[in-house]
Parts: C-alpha cells; structure tokens; sequence
C-alpha cells in the first residue's frame, strides 16, 4: 500500500485519548483514520486488481493483481509496467491510446488487453484507468484490471460450435430471430446475416403451421421440458423440407430470456419412408392378385397368407392366420410325411417341391402342388414361404393318359416277351461288363465330381511333357489354382451349392485354355493347368489372365449370384525345375504367393518363395499347438477420449510368443499368424480363449481396485458365424461375472454384410446381452447403408489407411468428414485408428470424432503396463 496512505493512517492512530475533551480537530482526525482503515479494508479484499501507477514504475497495488499475475508484492513493485505486458510494442500502444484521454480528465476504458503471467501466460483482463491530477501527468494514475480470460475462452468456444455444428442452431427471443449459424443458414438458403430480427414465421410454410407451432411448443418449453418434432419448414425459395426439431428454454423461469432451436433435415429420410411404404402396398397388391396361394409359415402355423390362399381352401378373409399346417391335409399320415419330406429338403439347402393330397375347410379333399423355401438357408427350422396350387384336374388327366399306356404297354410286353428276353438277357450282360470297365477306368484317372482327370493321370501326363520338352528344348508351365473364399461358400450354402460350383468352375477353365492343355483337380477347390509347348512367362501370363477373366463372371445359383475369384501359381520348366515333384511344389508356393499379394492374381516362381512355404508351414505347425502351450498373450493398446484426452478403453490384442527355436521365445506378429488361424479354423477356439481371458483379466483389475474400463474385442468373420458364438459368449460372461457393458465386440464390414438376416439375429441377441458392438476397419469393405440402419451397432472405427495421410490428402479428409456426418446422422460414435501424430489429432478433434487410438498414445501394452496405466 502506498507510503503515503500508510502515514497518514499511523497519524490517524496516534490521535489524543478520549478521556481528553474533543477538539474539532481530533474529531476530525478520527474520522479521517477510520475512512483510511475502511478504504484499506476494501482495497485488500476488492475482487477486481488495482493499481496505483507513477510514469514508468509501479507505486502500490492490492492483493487481486499479484493473484492475477502470479507475483509478489514484493516483486511486482521491481518491475516496470511494460514486464507485464505482452511486448514492448503492446504496452507503448497502450500508452499512445489511454494517455490522451486521461490528460483530458477522462475515464479510459478496454474491453479485452493481453497482459503477460509470471509464467509466461497470457491472462485477459477488462481495463479501466483515470489520472489521479489530469493536469500533471508526474501524479500518476489508478488503474482497476478485471479478469475475463475464463469468460473471452468460453464466448470462443461457443462461437466455434455454432460455427462448425453440421445442424441448424437458431436463437430466438419473442419469436424474433436474434442468431442463426452457418448450417442454419445453408438449410434454409439465408446469406449471414440475412435473417437476424426478422419473425420465425419465415421457416414455416404458412400462418396457421407457425401459430399451431407456437400453442403446442412454448407452453412445455414453459414447463421445463425441451421440445422436440418433426414437421414441413419452408427454404427462402418457397421450397418445401421435411425436419426435426429440437428446442430448449434458456430458463424457464425467465421465458423472456429466450429459446435455442436445432435443425436437422429429414427430407430424404421422409421420402424414404414412403417409398417404403408405397413398395409395401404394392407388394401386398400383387399377393392379393396372384394365381398361386402364397403362405408364410413359422413353427407348424399359418402366419399370413393372400387371397387366393383363401379360396383354395374355402377360408373367410383372415380365417387362415393363425392356422396349424396339420389343419389343412385331410389325415395324420399325410400330414407327417409332408412334414419329413420338408425337413429333408431344408436340411439339404433345397427348395422343397412336392404334390400332396390336402383338405379344405368343409373337409373337400384335393391334390395340390407345393413349392417352399426358407427364408434364411441357415435357420432350417425357422420360417419359409410356400406356393401352393391345384393341380387336382392336371392330376385326372395325367392318371387316365397313364391307365391307358400301362394297358397298351402290357399287351405290347406280352407279345414280345418270348422274342425278346433272352436276346435282352445277353445285351444286357455284355453292356453292364463294358460299362463296368469304362468306369473302372474312369475312376482311376478322374475326378469323380467334375470329371477332370486327377492326380495320377496329371502326374503321368506331366511326366510324359517333361519328356516331350526335353527332347525338343520347348518349354511346358504348370499353373497351380486355389479358390479364393471358397470354404465360406461351401460352408454357409452347403456342400451341394458347393459341389455344383466346382463343376462350374471347371468347365470355365476347360474353356479357357487350349484343347492340348490340361486341366486337373486335385481335391477340395484346387485345380492344377499343364500347358505343354508354350513360349514363356508372356504366353502363361496370357492364360493367367483368360482364367480370372472366366471366372469373374458370377455363378447363378437359386436366385443368388456367387462369387468366386483364383490365386495362380506358376513356374516353368526347366527354369523352375525338372521334375514332377518339383515343379508341382513350385507352383503350389506360388499360389500361396499369389493369396498373400491380395487374391485373384498370378504370381511366378521364384526362389524367395520356398523360403516364405517353409515358413509359413513351421508357422502353421508350431500353431497346431499353441494355445495348448499357453503361447498365447494379450496386449491392450488404449483408445482416448479426443475432448479430455483421458482413456476411454482399452483394445484386446491377440499375440503368439512363439517357443522351441534356437532362439529362444520370440514376438509373432498377428499379421503372419491370424490367417493361418483363419484358413485352418483354429481362430474359433483361439477366439474363445481371447474373449474370456479378456473379462478374466478385467476382473483381476477390478480386484486389485483398479478402474473398470471397456474392452474392444475383435470378431474375426469366421468366428462370427460360428454356430456355438453367441452361447459361448454367455457361458464365459456368466462364469466370469463381468458387467457385460464393459464387454465391446469389433466385427469388419465385409464380415457383417455376408450373411444379411442371420447376422441380424446374431447381433441382437449380443446386444440382448448388454455388450456394445462396434465395425472395424470402417470404409475398406463393402457395406449396406440399409443393413447397416438396421444393425443395434453403437460405434464405428475409421481404418487407419484414411488416417494415415490425413495431414496431406484433402481426399481423406473428405472421407473422414463423410464418415463423421454419416455417424451423427445415424447416431453413432467413432473411433480414429493409427493415430500418429498431433496434426491427425487436431483434425479428427476438428471434425468431431469423439474417440482415437495410436501410437501418439500409446502401443499396444502387455497386461502389467496397463495395469500401470489403468492405476496412473
């Protein structure tokens, strides 16, 4: 505190006892000393800072500013007004404006000015100042500093909310149009600032829209409640859209102060949903109208049917919902071996078609063809749609025509029975020798499903083109070929659907090669090509590309278009060999070349090759028993809260510490060993094994009283269609006792679009369970917007292709904000994987996404440094 205040305050003190008469002066002189005591007493306690500044130096000041700027009183005093501003230049500035007006008597006033911590901070403050003499600047000047750098932050903040928000933002007083932000804007076709003060009736189409508005929205905004519709708006244009609506009072004990309202266009949703609804009634129409009754049927019950049902069987409109199926066949036997005869059918992946003899309603009986099929090849009991038509007078006809031939028939028999028995007798005898020969033979040297010729005879027919090409010096090729996905096929379709696309797929490759050329199946989806005589790695390249062009064109089968791509392998002799042996087992490391380049491509031999087969079968060898060794590890990489940067989850990470090697035990990476898994089909029990040593490890954490975090599992896609998946889930959650929230399952696009219903059911019945369910690598597979609405998902993740030159490719960043928009719009939120550095961070921040992982985080940390994390 000044010196000056101070002794006169001391002066004030020492003033005469009362038991002395009162002198107006004393009187004076105390009333003096309590106003200094008082002033003193606000000065200490004022929540604004205050200064008392002579030119170039500070004089005295309150507690408030040494708060403000993180000094001392003491220190403060030794500094000069400029160490506190942000550079020379801004406090001259300073001077330069305030200096002017208070020489003139006047109060100088600043709404924002920088002034620099102790810490080298900026600290935003309010200034006000005026000259103790006005006329003589040496009497310096008082200056009282508020500080609004928490408040100048937060209007910041807002600001950038409305301006980058991807909904309409609208603030509104009396109905009156205060504020609006860009999206608000662009919706209804507005330039800034176009719309402010003007009445809320311009966004709805007319007078009695907006007043029916106003009666139904502000009395339970009045109530405390937000308000939330969907109703018709109108653009600036005149042009109708279709929008939610949500709003919110400011308070709703002051009404007065105001509502905010957000906007999202629902235009296409709207159209969407009738034109469903128009397919819908269309749909229904042409049942209705149909030649053939139409049925759905679920668990031995007529769920509903069309018109033309109803009149087969003498049934009122509506009578036969809810109709047993045993109600329509006149007695219990029939109706039995209809029901074995489906259940046949449907077991075999078929459509069941067959004539029955059933009954109608009044007990009339009549012959009727059926033709049924599941909904869903997967679900064999679950529900199927029949056709069903009468066929009782097709069925007359067809019997007497038959009466008549067996009639003629017998009296033709027994006319030439005598001539022609022991002739027919000998025939036979020599006919069933011959083919008896010929399919002995057959089936020695040929495939028995496609009839290509095998194993034994490709090795002869090799070893005699080795031969021919030594002898002229020409050069042969052997191309060894492997169905890309085909197991997936065989194994979701069936082994018929299966069967049938092998045949199809050897007369395409009969169609692609030469007549002198071989085409061989060696067992399951492989196929081996001997081209004899050709020029060189251009001919067979020539070939490659005729094999994979005939096989890109998709395989018809019951309704559904397959699919089905080759991995080629090819080596030359005698480049690549000089024998049978060798060259087969050449093509074949080729071919596993060819599957790790991507599939649906050629790859030639080369030496490098055999060292990748070998290590690839050790690798698949060592695997077989892994899991029983305990090999198996689980890494956890964290995934950060963008807004707080705090973790959010925890990834489970599968790893193999490979043992019995010279070596010791060493880290293999999941890239070589998870498609192995996969091809091989241990990625089902290794599965299991990860998603309960991952709720075993989360309650181990939970024990030692760390935080309960979520974990992010990953679902391979044959994993996922496991039949025994989701029991196995509930048996490990049940054993365990982990709170299934905190259980997230990561399944890729692709693995979620193959099998459209039953994946539905699958992932309701997690979901029933409490567990989030997440898509992985969002972006690089194929995917279904319409299935993708339908699925209970909760959360996507950006793969981190489109991460990865986020900074550089305005291409990815597109991606990125329509990833972003596309999950606001679905309600969903997302996760930013490879996520490297503080520029990716900032942008993925910038553009909403709530969540990120990388190694700007952290890696993928063994169980012990994430117990340290999870404890920090």
């Amino acid at each position: 505190m000044d010196r000056h205040l101070g002794a006169l305050a001391l002066a004030a003190d020492s003033a005469p006892s009362a038991q002395t008469p009162a002198e107006p002066r004393d009187l004076e002189h105390e009333m003096l000393r309590i106003a200094l005591r008082d002033q003193h007493a606000i000065l200490e306690n004022a929540p604004v800072g205050i200064v008392f500044t002579l030119p170039g130096q500070f004089k005295s000041c309150n507690p408030r500013i040494c708060e403000m700027l993180d000094y001392s009183y003491s220190e403060l005093s030794r500094l000069s007004p400029a160490d506190i501003f942000a550079s020379p230049e801004a406090y001259q500035a300073l001077v330069a404006e305030a200096y002017p007006v208070l020489a003139a008597g006047g109060l100088y006033e600043k709404g924002e000015q920088p002034f620099r911590r102790r810490d080298g901070s900026l600290m935003w403050a309010r200034l006000r100042g005026r000259a103790v003499d006005p006329g003589a600047h040496e009497a310096g000047t008082i200056w009282i500093a508020e500080d609004v750098t928490d408040v100048r932050q937060t209007l910041f903040e807002v600001q950038a909310i409305m301006q980058n928000a991807t909904i309409g933002i609208m603030y509104t007083r009396n109905r009156i149009i205060q504020r609006y932000n860009p999206a608000f804007a662009a919706m209804f076709g507005y330039r800034d600032g176009e719309a402010l003060g003007r009445s809320t009736r311009i966004v709805y189409p007319d007078d009695q829209s907006w007043q029916e508005f106003g009666a139904n929205a502000y009395p339970q905004l009045a109530s405390g409640h937000p308000y939330r519709a969907e109703t018709e708006f109108v653009r600036k244009d005149g042009s109708r859209i279709w929008g939610q609506l949500n709003g919110y009072l400011f308070s709703p004990e002051d009404p007065a102060l105001g509502a905010i309202w957000m906007f999202e266009d629902r235009t296409r949703e709207r159209l969407d949903e009738i034109q469903l609804r128009n397919a819908l009634m269309e749909n229904r129409a042409i049942l209705d109208n149909a030649v053939l009754g139409i049925a759905v049927v679920e668990d031995g019950v007529t769920l509903h049917c069309n018109s033309k049902m109803e009149e087969l069987f003498g049934s009122p409109a509506g009578g036969m919902d809810g109709t047993p199926v045993r109600a329509l066949y006149p007695d219990e036997a029939g109706w039995k071996l209809a029901r074995l005869d489906t259940a046949r059918s449907f077991e075999a992946g078929q459509v069941h078609t067959a004539e029955y003899l059933m009954a109608r309603r009044d007990g009339t009986p009549f012959w009727a063809r059926l033709s049924g099929r599941l909904f869903d090849a997967a679900q064999k009991r679950g529900r199927s749609v029949w056709l069903i038509d009468d066929v009782t007078a097709r069925r007359e006809a067809a019997e007497a025509i038959r009466r008549a031939r067996d009639e003629l028939e017998i009296r033709v028999a027994e006319r030439t029975a005598e001539l022609a028995g022991a002739n027919a007798l000998l025939q036979e005898e020599i006919a069933e020798r011959r083919q008896a020969e010929a399919r002995v033979h057959h089936m020695a040297y040929h495939d028995s499903l496609t009839g290509l010729p095998n194993r034994a005879l490709l090795s002869d027919r090799l070893d005699c083109a080795l031969r021919a090409a030594h002898r002229s010096g020409r050069k042969l090729a052997v191309m060894f070929l492997d169905l890309d996905r085909f197991k997936t096929i065989n194994d979701s379709l069936g082994h018929a659907t299966g069967d049938q696309l092998l045949r199809e797929v050897a007369r395409r490759l009969c169609t692609a090669v030469r007549d002198s050329d071989t085409v061989a199946r060696l067992g399951g989806d492989e196929f081996v090509v001997l081209l004899p005589d050709v020029g060189g790695a251009r001919d067979c390249a020539q070939v490659g590309d005729k094999i994979i062009e005939a096989l890109a064109t998709p395989f018809p089968f019951e309704g559904r278009s397959l699919h089905i791509s080759p991995s080629i392998g090819i080596c030359l002799y005698p480049d690549d060999g000089d024998d049978v042996d060798t060259l087969m087992r050449h093509a074949d490391a080729a071919m596993y070349h060819a599957k790790a380049a991507g599939r649906n491509n050629y790859q030639f031999f080369d030496q490098r090759m055999n060292q990748a087969a070998a290590r690839r079968f050790e690798l698949e060898s060592n695997l077989r028993g892994a899991l029983a060794r305990k090999e198996f590890e689980l890494h956890y990489q964290p995934i950060i809260d963008t807004a707080t940067r705090r973790l959010h989850a925890l990834e489970v990470l599968l790893r193999w510490r490979r043992s019995g090697d010279t070596s010791g035990q060493m880290l293999v990476g999941p890239d070589e060993f998870i498609p192995i898994l996969e091809e091989n089909g241990m990625i089902v029990p290794v599965g299991e094994w990860v998603i309960r040593s991952a709720c075993e490890q989360s309650i181990a954490w939970q024990r030692q009283g760390l935080p309960a975090v979520p974990l992010a599992i990953n679902l391979s896609a044959r994993q996922f269609m496991h039949d025994a998946l989701v029991s196995s889930i509930r048996r490990i959650v049940g054993e365990t006792g982990i709170d299934p929230a905190l259980v997230e399952f990561e399944l890729t696009e692709t693995a979620l679009m193959q099998h459209g219903g039953q994946t539905l059911e699958i992932l309701r019945q997690i979901n029933d369970m409490g567990m989030r369910l997440s898509i992985d690598d969002f972006g690089t597979g194929y995917s279904s917007l319409a299935y993708l609405k339908r699925f209970p998902v909760r959360k996507i993740k950006i793969d981190r292709a489109f991460v990865r030159e986020l900074e550089a490719s305005s291409e990815d960043r597109a991606i990125v904000a329509a990833v972003m928009a596309l999950a606001n719009s679905l309600g969903l939120s997302v996760v930013a994987e490879g996520v490297e550095t503080e520029g990716q961070y900032a942008l993925l921040s910038g553009y909403g996404c709530q969540f990120a992982q990388g190694y700007l985080f952290a890696r993928p940390l063994p169980a012990v440094e994430a117990a340290r994390l999870l404890a920090a």
